[in-house]
Order: structure tokens, then C-alpha cells, then sequence
């Protein structure tokens, strides 16, 4: 008998590389409660449909069209849908759009579980498989087919119905777990009372912005704007402490326990699919691939590093002696949690003489905004559109349109909301809304992405001045969005930031480097008053000050990878006990007693379980980037600037990071440039390979 006949798409479809563009944003922000609740019902029955269709399809049925491009087709609409529903959650002044954002996500993520599960469905895949001749596919489709295939046996697709329906049930509970940990961190509204004695240190402009309680104190909350600059700047121990017992201790008892079924049950789900851990089954999709290579690359990194935070912890008790005799305290001789984030601030104040609260006076928000964009705009071939009077979740929230210098076409859309207000999303993140990919007409829809952050916001009194760790956090984060955007990828499962998770950070951390530099900070700073720019000097200081704690920093990062990986591959860790023992072992600074700090670490909960690490993994190859290329052939080089467009950004997930990174730098990834970062020169790839 003659096999069936397949077939193939018509030119113009994936198969071929032109498409018209579609340059419409069809997100809107404007549903109400009730409208996101029908919404949500009506985009599951019509998703659905389309996997009931592909699923009943016969073996000789089986075709491109009718099952790689309809699941294609179908899930830009419900990507596209999903984010305008479940969003606002993060974002929205409103509480009950809040609430009802978080039930839809809640129901599509238990929707997004059944569909992962469809067994008829990834039976098709199979089919069409044995069908086609992979070369009779362009490259990214037949990614896209194997990627499909992958994800049904680690939803284990192969294995006995039994199993499938304990799995189900598994991811269904994880996925409603991970959404009310979050909520919980964002809804929290904590706030500690203090005088304006004990919040001594503080500058004006802080102490300002400060809404009062009835009897005249001033209300500080846990929130990022006021309790980083409160550790770092108040001189009184006793506030510091409060502070720092509290955020540590946000939500402790509701999500301590999350946390610990968050755990169980991903062991459980891992065991069943017949990995070890759960962090093996994660990695497995990762440029590390598994729990071993992993350890290895935080353990040597960690013996190296130790060495320096013994010196700094040195340099950070003389300065607390010193700091003590000063403000006659009593000297305990050791270092506190509470202690760390003030003493790292006061030796950049004292060993590079950097004036943190001088030095702010220079980043007015306006400015830093304006000089990142151009920054952008320069280096990547881009031009930024200021929508006037786009339709956006709050008023502070701006719309920009990015256009390509050369042909003029528009490749995106991103919004700024920069601000914090209550019920936020609570830190610094890019969120992709709108996939750039083909559409089902074979056109390409723009990309859509939102940076969201908690900036100091500006008043009639005070201008909004952002530290110079913020003016680096602002540029990470642009970097995710420009990601978001630059990405051509064909299939939505591939664009943007959808690359390995430990390669996700590389491209923005790279362009952390530029507020490092002295030509892009002058471009974006000036002071707020006179308009002058940094004195040289200072700028001079501010450049050196990058090796300012790398020791501690660094293994501060390691401790919370470590922990990660404890609580994802022991069965039964006590999260607490985990962070307070590699604290004093890695740190060499406790935690304090009857915090819980996992219980507020949202990455456990945000889909970094088992990964983050990749903090510092990709970072070898975003020092590697930098030095090899920018730093050698010139830091605002636009050659240069599209090579990484191109190489690293075009490409979305459609490629290997391995390839992209080859590509780019002429040669294998090293980590020479990672180590010298960090004020280690060692040896040549001493360190296991992250490469």
C-alpha cells in the first residue's frame, strides 16, 4: 500500500521567508471585571475547538495545514488573549480587575494543563512526523515539531493513562499554587511607622515622599523604593533591624507552606516522569542539562570567591567598630543581616568615595529615560514613537512605537509603567504581551512588550532621582523588552525571550555594562538642578566602585542558587534551615532568626524553580559578549550593535543559544571575562563549563 499523501504548505506560508507585516497592537485594557471573567470562558471553548479538531483527525487525514499550522495558528490568538486577561493581575489600579485577572489566570493556567495533556493531539504530532520528511520543512518548523514532541513525553504523553491523569492533576495544583504565592507578595501592604529620628541618614527628598499616619510618623511600606534605600542609608541599627525581620518575613505563613507543597508536589510530578529530582527534569530544556554541571559551576565559583568576601567582611566590621564608637553603640563584633546592605553602601562611600545620595542628584528619571532610549534607538538601528494618548492600564503608563532605521517598518510596541502603586507587581520585569511571529495569513504581527518597575516616583516637591543600581536595573530590564521586540521568529513558541532559561538574562545583562560606562552615563545623567553633567571625577570613582563587594554580592547570589537547588532535588528541605545554614557557611553572614526568606523569594514560585542560577551562568557568556566585541571594537559600535540585533535578538528561541553565541563571537564561548568581572584572574577555564 502506498503511504498517504502529505500535504505541504503553499509558498508564502512558514515554509517560505517573506511575509507582509501586520502592525496592529490588539491588546486593549479596558475590560472590566466581568468582561475578563466571560472572556476567559469564551477563549477556552474556542481554543479548545481547534485541539478537538486536531484530535480527531484519522492517520491518512494528517497534514501540515491541519495539525502543525492550525496548533501554531491557534496558539498566537490564545497567547495574545491569555496575556489581555491575566495581565492586569500585575498591573491594574483596580482591585476587583486585580482579583478577577488572577481567577482567569488561575483557569486558563488548569486550561493550559488539560491542553498540555492531550493525548489524541500529540498522537497527530506523531503522526505527521512519521509522515513528513524533515528536510521537506523549513528549519524553524521542524523545530517546532520536535519541540511539540519533547514537550508531550515531559508531560508524559507516552506513558500510561494512569499516570497522565496523577500528572494532570499535579500541574493543575502547581499552577495555582505559584499564582497565590506571587499574589500574596504584591497584595502585601505591611507598612512600619517611624519618627524622623530614627529614620536618621535618610535624605530629604526620601523623608518627603513619605505619607504620615495620624500621629505625625512617617509610613514606610516593604516595597522596593522604600526599603532599599532604607538599608542602605539609615544610620539607626534598631530601624534597620525591623526593616529588614519584616521583609524578610512577608507573607511567612501562608506561603511557607505553599512553598512546601510547591516542592513535594514537583518532586512528585519529576518522579513520575522517571527523573531523579525536579531540578533534573527542568534542566534537562537548559544549556547546563543537569543538577551535576550545575553544582559543580556554583561550587568552584564559590571556593574562588571566598577568599574576597573574607576581605570584605573584614573591611565591613572595622567600618561597624569605627561606625560604632562614632554613634556611641555597642559593638556586637559580628555582622547582621541587617547590617550587610548599609556597611556595602559605606564602603563605596568610603574606600571609592562614592556618594550614593550625591551621586542620584545627577539621574533624574526624565533624563536617564531619554538617554537609555537613544542609547537604544543608536546602537540596535531603531527609532522610538511616543504614542500621544494611547489607550494604557494607568496614567503614569506610556506607549512607545519602534520602527527599523533602514526600511521604516514598525517591528513593535513597547509601555513603560515605571511607578509603584498599591497592588503592583512588585520588582523590576519585562512582560512579552504580544508575540512577534506569522499570523495565520503569513503576515508577521508586531511584538508588544512592558517593562514594569517601582521607581521612586516624582512629586510637586521632589523629582523622581533614581540610585545607580536603579539606572542598571532600568537598563536589564529595557534590555528583555528589546529582546521582546528585535526577535523574527516564525512560530510564537520561539519569540522573544523564549530561549534556554539559563541564556534568558545574557542579553540584558550584557547591556548592564553601558551604565558602567563613561560615554553612555553622560548621555543619560545631568544634574537635576543645574543641569550640569557628572564631574568627572566622581564618574571616574563610580566606574571603579563596579568591584565594590563582588565578593559578597556574588555569594549572596550563590546562596539563593543553592538554595534553589536544595529545595529541588533533596526530598523533605527545610527551606529555613537550607538559608540560614548556607548563609553561614557560603556568606559567612546569618539570616535572622524567625525570618523565612524562601517564603518571599517570588523566583521560587515565578518560574525560575531550579534555575536561578542562571543569574550567574549567563553571565559568563554576557561578559564574554561584551569584552570580546563591544568593549574591543568600540562600546557605541553599530556594526557591532546589529551583529548582536541579528545574532542574538533576531533569532528569539528558533535557535540554540550555543549557535548564537558562536556566531556572534567568531569562537566557542570562555569565561575569561566572566572571572576578570568579578576580581578574579585565574586561569583559563578553571571553572567548570558553563561553556
Amino acid at each position: 500500500m502506498a503511504p498517504p499523501t502529505v500535504s505541504f504548505p503553499p509558498p508564502g506560508s512558514v515554509m517560505d521567508g517573506q511575509s507582509r507585516l501586520s502592525a496592529v497592537n490588539r491588546l486593549r485594557w479596558d475590560l472590566t471585571a466581568e468582561q475578563i471573567d466571560r472572556a476567559t470562558t469564551e477563549l477556552i471553548e474556542k481554543t479548545k475547538q481547534v485541539y478537538d479538531a486536531v484530535g480527531a483527525l484519522q492517520q491518512a487525514e494528517v497534514s501540515y495545514e491541519n495539525t502543525l499550522k492550525a496548533l501554531a495558528n491557534v496558539e498566537v490568538e490564545y497567547t495574545v488573549q491569555r496575556n489581555m486577561l491575566d495581565f492586569p493581575q500585575h498591573v491594574s489600579p483596580n482591585k476587583d480587575i486585580r482579583t478577577a485577572s488572577t481567577e482567569a489566570d488561575k483557569k486558563l493556567s488548569e486550561f493550559d494543563v488539560e491542553m498540555s495533556m492531550r493525548q489524541d493531539v500529540y498522537q497527530r504530532i506523531i503522526w505527521l512526523q512519521e509522515k513528513v520528511e524533515s528536510t521537506s520543512l523549513r528549519q524553524e518548523a521542524n523545530r517546532y515539531l520536535e519541540r511539540l514532541i519533547k514537550l508531550g513525553r515531559r508531560s508524559g504523553l507516552h506513558l500510561s493513562e494512569e499516570i497522565q491523569e496523577k500528572i494532570k492533576a499535579i500541574k493543575k495544583k502547581l499552577s495555582v499554587l505559584c499564582i497565590d504565592f506571587n499574589k500574596n507578595l504584591n497584595e502585601d501592604t505591611t507598612f512600619l511607622p517611624f519618627t524622623k529620628e530614627e529614620l536618621g541618614g535618610l535624605p530629604e527628598d526620601f523623608l518627603n515622599s513619605l505619607e504620615k499616619t495620624e500621629d505625625g510618623k512617617l509610613k514606610v511600606t516593604l516595597k522596593y523604593p522604600h526599603y532599599f534605600p532604607l538599608m542602605k542609608k539609615c544610620h539607626v541599627p534598631e530601624t534597620r533591624r525591623k526593616m529588614e525581620e519584616m521583609f524578610n518575613s512577608r507573607c511567612k505563613e501562608e506561603n511557607c507552606l505553599i512553598l512546601k507543597e510547591l516542592v513535594d508536589l514537583r518532586a512528585q510530578k519529576s518522579a513520575l516522569l522517571g527523573f531523579k529530582t525536579h531540578a533534573d527534569f527542568v534542566l534537562e530544556m537548559n544549556m547546563a542539562k543537569n543538577y551535576q554541571t550545575v553544582m559543580n559551576f556554583l561550587e568552584e565559583l564559590s571556593v574562588k570567591l571566598k577568599p574576597l568576601g573574607e576581605k570584605e567582611r573584614a573591611t565591613i566590621l572595622d567600618l561597624k567598630q569605627k561606625e560604632c564608637e562614632k554613634r556611641s553603640l555597642q559593638f556586637d563584633g559580628r555582622i547582621n543581616a541587617w547590617d550587610m546592605r548599609y556597611y556595602m553602601n559605606q564602603v563605596e562611600e568610603t574606600q571609592y568615595s562614592v556618594d550614593q545620595n550625591l551621586l542620584k542628584e545627577y539621574f533624574p528619571m526624565q533624563v536617564v529615560t531619554d538617554g537609555l532610549l537613544e542609547i537604544y534607538q543608536e546602537l540596535l538601528g531603531l527609532t522610538f514613537h511616543l504614542e500621544e494618548n494611547a489607550p494604557v492600564w494607568h496614567e503614569d503608563v506610556r506607549l512607545y512605537t519602534v520602527k527599523d532605521v533602514t526600511s521604516g517598518e514598525t517591528i513593535g510596541k513597547f509601555y513603560l509603567d515605571l511607578y509603584p502603586r498599591e497592588g503592583k507587581y512588585g520588582h523590576a520585569a519585562c512582560f512579552g504581551l504580544q508575540p512577534g511571529c506569522l499570523l495565520a495569513d503569513s503576515s508577521r504581527q508586531i511584538s508588544v512588550a512592558a517593562m514594569v518597575a517601582n521607581f521612586t516616583k516624582p512629586t510637586p516637591d521632589a523629582p523622581s532621582l533614581l540610585q545607580h543600581d536603579e539606572v542598571e536595573t532600568y537598563f536589564h530590564e529595557f534590555g528583555h523588552v528589546m529582546h521582546q521586540l528585535c526577535s523574527q521568529a516564525d512560530f510564537a513558541m520561539f519569540s522573544g525571550t523564549h530561549v534556554e532559561r539559563d541564556f534568558v538574562e545574557a542579553p540584558s545583562q550584557m547591556l548592564e555594562n553601558w551604565v558602567w560606562e563613561k560615554e553612555p552615563l553622560m548621555r543619560m545623567s545631568k544634574h537635576y538642578k543645574t543641569g550640569k553633567p557628572i564631574p568627572d571625577e566622581l564618574l571616574q570613582k563610580l566606574i571603579k566602585s563596579r568591584q565594590a563587594n563582588t565578593g559578597l554580592f556574588n555569594l549572596r547570589q550563590i546562596v539563593l542558587a543553592k538554595v534553589d537547588q536544595a529545595l529541588h532535588t533533596q526530598t523533605k528541605a527545610d527551606p529555613v534551615k537550607e538559608y540560614s545554614q548556607l548563609c553561614n557557611e557560603i556568606l559567612g553572614v546569618p539570616a535572622t532568626p524567625g525570618t523565612n526568606m524562601p517564603a518571599t523569594f517570588g523566583h521560587l514560585a515565578g518560574g525560575y524553580d531550579a534555575q536561578y542560577y542562571g543569574y550567574l551562568w549567563s553571565e559568563v557568556y554576557s561578559m564574554d559578549m561584551f569584552y570580546t566585541r563591544f568593549k574591543q571594537e568600540g562600546i557605541m559600535n553599530c556594526k557591532v550593535g546589529m551583529d548582536y540585533r541579528n545574532y542574538i535578538l533576531r533569532p528569539g528561541g528558533s535557535a540554540d543559544a550555543w549557535d548564537m553565541l558562536r556566531k556572534f563571537l567568531g569562537r566557542d564561548p570562555k569565561q575569561d571575562a566572566f572571572l576578570a568581572s568579578k576580581g578574579l584572574n585565574m586561569e583559563p577555564n578553571t571553572l567548570p563549563s558553563a561553556c
